[in-house]
């Protein structure tokens, strides 16, 4: 495969983190005093920003708190798991080195705020693969445009046609995928329901970094 830029998601993707994401959106709001999210909100708030999510949460629920107020508690209630007890998914550093040997470039491009992801990333002693961190929150759109995708591949030099994307759930892969990127797919157990989707939208789709499927794809 002639590529030469990867960009990676993060949560879900090179760490096993969504679980803890999914419980903290009713962490949060149960400290609050409220409900969980129904089952069609649960879905709207994958694609969103942070701030998007909080705006979700001031809607559904009529707060009176700021979104940035509510992305902050937020951040603030995850930074405890990006520092202590989130971890990579199997076989996602060996792979790191092995696309860093064959001269890939590299790059997050995630929902979550650039600073929990720095804090992660060094934490699992990864940080250093990767050129940059994208945040949805700094281009102001979340994975539903393929904004995110397209800045992240304009600041490593590359275009959808020379690069290569590596998400976990079924909107983001979507988007990529139309936008005109490569699209890689790891398995997460927090998107079972939308296997059989992705693995019909992907080029490449694996269950663990350690599989032989992604370093044949991409000859690394």
């Amino acid at each position: 495969m002639d590529k030469k830029f990867a960009i990676f998601d993060m949560d879900g993707t090179l760490v096993d983190s969504m679980g803890y994401w999914n419980r903290l959106a009713e962490e949060f709001l149960a400290r609050r005093g409220f409900p969980p999210l129904s089952p069609e909100l649960q879905e709207e708030s994958i694609a969103l920003t942070m701030e998007g999510t909080a705006n979700l949460f001031i809607r559904t629920y009529h707060m009176t708190d700021t979104p940035e107020q509510i992305c902050a508690e937020v951040n603030g209630l995850m930074e405890r798991h990006y520092r202590a007890d989130v971890p990579l998914k199997p076989g996602a550093a060996a792979f790191l080195e092995r696309m860093k040997q064959a001269g890939f470039q590299m790059c997050i491009a995630s929902s979550t705020n650039p600073v929990l992801i720095d804090i992660c990333l060094r934490r699992l002693g990864v940080r250093d693969y990767f050129e940059f961190l994208l945040s949805c929150e700094e281009v102001g759109e979340g994975k539903n445009r393929p904004t995110v995708y397209l800045e992240a591949a304009r600041r490593l030099g590359g275009t959808p046609e020379n690069t290569v994307i590596f998400e976990d759930i079924l909107v983001a892969a979507q988007t990529a995928k139309q936008a005109g990127f490569s699209l890689g797919v790891i398995y997460d157990i927090n998107s079972d329901a939308e296997q059989e989707q992705l693995k019909a939208l992907a080029d490449c789709h694996f269950n663990r970094w350690d599989d032989p499927a992604p370093a044949a794809w991409l000859g690394v």
